[in-house]
């Protein structure tokens, strides 16, 4: 028996298999230990000893990009000249905005809609016989209506931008929404004031019931609407044709908000 263990034993590569093994093992049992050193102390169940701290906090942050809808509608006794003049009238728009330095990925259409025109006939007299069908709506044309979104990189041009689509006797003119081209920098920031706030407050507390702050056991978040200015233009016909000098915008700040509340473990 010991001779087959000393055969065994004398072939390299089976004794390089055995010490592979050994190693291997005194690794596992080392992190084993490791594992149960961090841990000695540490009850399996949650940390009941707690404080718990919320924080609101607040960014005002001036915007970078403004959205501008606009909607050019024209109405026909045909759906085809409807849509003649509307495409007509919208061409004109694009070019003037893209003459403006805006790319054609800023500029999108959000609608596009045809709907008939009725006639409603008069009420027969009191007292008279109406003729049957006499009370029925008529067609009497269609109206073909854009509605297009424009995203503006260049805050100083707005103001010619409205007043130049203004020029070109559009329907109606909606905007500047005011607001930052990545949308959650400015709840990224309020964020952070809040965790801030509530850190500072966390300490205050700890300082003052005498205990330490361990590890954090809960997190929770929710944010907060925030104001856009608005400016909005109902333009058509002769009032929107007289729109020769450039509206005054200002852009200002957007104020965003965040609040949270955190749970740490106290000692």
């Amino acid at each position: 028996m010991n001779n087959s263990i000393n055969d065994i034993l004398s072939n390299g590569a089976v004794r390089v298999a055995f010490v592979g093994v050994f190693v291997v093992l005194a690794l596992f049992l080392l992190a084993e230990t490791i594992t149960l050193a961090s841990n000695f102390g540490r009850p399996n169940t949650p940390a009941t000893d707690t404080i718990t701290v919320t924080g609101n906090g607040q960014a005002a942050l001036p915007p970078d990009v403004a959205h501008v809808s606009f909607t050019v509608q024209n109405t026909a006794a045909t759906v085809a000249d409807a849509q003649t003049a509307t495409t007509k009238q919208a061409n004109a728009a694009f070019d003037f905005v893209k003459g403006k330095g805006i790319a054609d990925k800023d500029v999108k259409t959000t609608s596009y809609n045809i709907s008939p025109q009725y006639s409603y006939p008069s009420p027969c007299p009191r007292g008279t016989l109406c003729p049957v069908g006499s009370d029925t709506p008529k067609i009497v044309g269609y109206q073909v209506a854009e509605t297009v979104q424009v995203t503006v990189h260049n805050l100083t041009i707005v103001g010619e931008l409205l007043s130049g689509l203004g020029k070109l006797s559009v329907q109606n003119v909606y905007g500047p929404d005011f607001t930052l081209d990545d949308s959650t920098a400015g709840y990224d920031a309020a964020r952070a004031d809040a965790i801030n706030k509530a850190k500072a407050q966390a300490m205050l507390l700890a300082g003052e019931l005498d205990v330490h702050l361990g590890k954090v056991v809960n997190f929770s978040e929710s944010s907060g609407g925030y104001p856009m200015p608005m400016y909005g233009l109902g333009m058509g016909g002769v009032a929107s044709a007289k729109a020769e000098v450039a509206p005054n915008i200002q852009t200002g700040e957007n104020t965003y908000t965040a609040s949270v509340s955190i749970t740490y473990e106290i000692r």
